[in-house]
């Protein structure tokens, strides 16, 4: 994801990075090259053979957009919820820090130690299972080496590193250390976790429908492609700069829809999941650090999707 200071109007015109436009220049491009043959076969043919006039693309334009902003809206939508949940595992996380360091009792420096970890580790863990990458390079330092065996063997690993901190909940409850209402408290946040994770698997699993998304490309596509043929009899030598302009409205924003549809991919404009991993583990190093625990040293995860210009 892309993250800049808010830029003046100036130069948010020549902004590349992070836009769409890259990709779809080559079929601007086909746009261009159409206009042109437009013109030409208006300026050289006799009998010009396709006389559509703008009549029939105001209609189609005015649906096409509605359809538009409905697409956009719903990949928003699905963009905006995998934020929030995203949002509300670094305040669980922090919840639960926060009450492994305070509520047991005798305080044990070790298993608090182990709990932060785990709960570190989790964030990553869910990371990577969104995206369909490899969790055990990153997990390895984090987590003890016997949970990180249960965790290789796990088809759901964000699940299987939940049940540990669950089990290890039960183990402090057995050995007195919290009481029943500290027990109920620290659960609530599990299942708050347990909800954060269904959700993510929801979003990630469920694209919008297929034959939707393909109406609407198809649509955009024909519409584009005939636009420069409607416009030539008004706008002439200017039909490429229009049929440009109206390409790159309706393309960019199906793109961007198709980009922000899965909320936790590599795209740009996709959410910083791995600043987001980072923030829960500086906040929970933290409160172990103020609380008088030393953890270990965090290991260093390079936020590949977060870019700050």
């Amino acid at each position: 994801m892309i993250i800049r200071p808010k830029l003046n109007w100036f130069r948010l015109l020549f902004v590349w990075r992070g836009s769409v436009l890259p990709q779809l220049l080559p079929r601007l491009g086909l746009i261009f090259a159409l206009s042109v043959a437009a013109i030409f076969m208006h300026d050289h043919m006799r009998h010009y053979p396709i006389g559509l006039g703008t009549p029939p693309f105001a209609l189609v334009g005015i649906a096409l957009a509605v359809f538009l902003g409905f697409r956009n809206s719903a990949s928003y939508e699905r963009w905006w919820e995998g934020r929030k949940l995203w949002g509300a595992l670094l305040n669980t996380s922090r919840s639960l820090g926060r009450q492994a360091l305070s509520l047991p009792e005798p305080r044990d420096a070790a298993e608090s130690r182990r709990f932060l970890s785990a709960l570190g580790a989790l964030a990553h863990a869910l990371r990577h299972q969104l995206r369909g990458s490899d969790a055990l390079i990153d997990l390895a330092p984090r987590l003890p080496p016997e949970l990180h065996a249960r965790v290789a063997s796990a088809q759901f690993r964000p699940a299987t590193i939940m049940l540990w901190l669950g089990e290890w909940v039960a183990d402090r409850k057995r050995q007195g250390a919290i009481d029943g209402y500290a027990l109920l408290a620290i659960e609530h946040n599990l299942n708050a976790l347990s909800d954060v994770i269904g959700g993510c698997e929801r979003i990630a699993s469920t694209p919008l429908p297929f034959s939707y998304s393909v109406m609407i490309h198809r649509t955009i596509y024909l519409f584009c492609a005939l636009l420069p043929f409607g416009l030539v009899d008004g706008a002439g030598l200017l039909t490429p700069l229009f049929a440009l302009l109206v390409a790159y409205a309706f393309m960019a924003l199906e793109a961007i829809a198709a980009q922000i549809e899965d909320p936790f991919g590599l795209e740009e404009n996709d959410l910083a999941l791995n600043a987001i991993c980072e923030a829960i583990e500086v906040a929970l190093h933290d409160m172990a650090k103020d609380a008088g625990f030393e953890m270990p040293p965090k290991p260093f995860a390079p936020p590949r999707d977060f870019i700050l210009d």
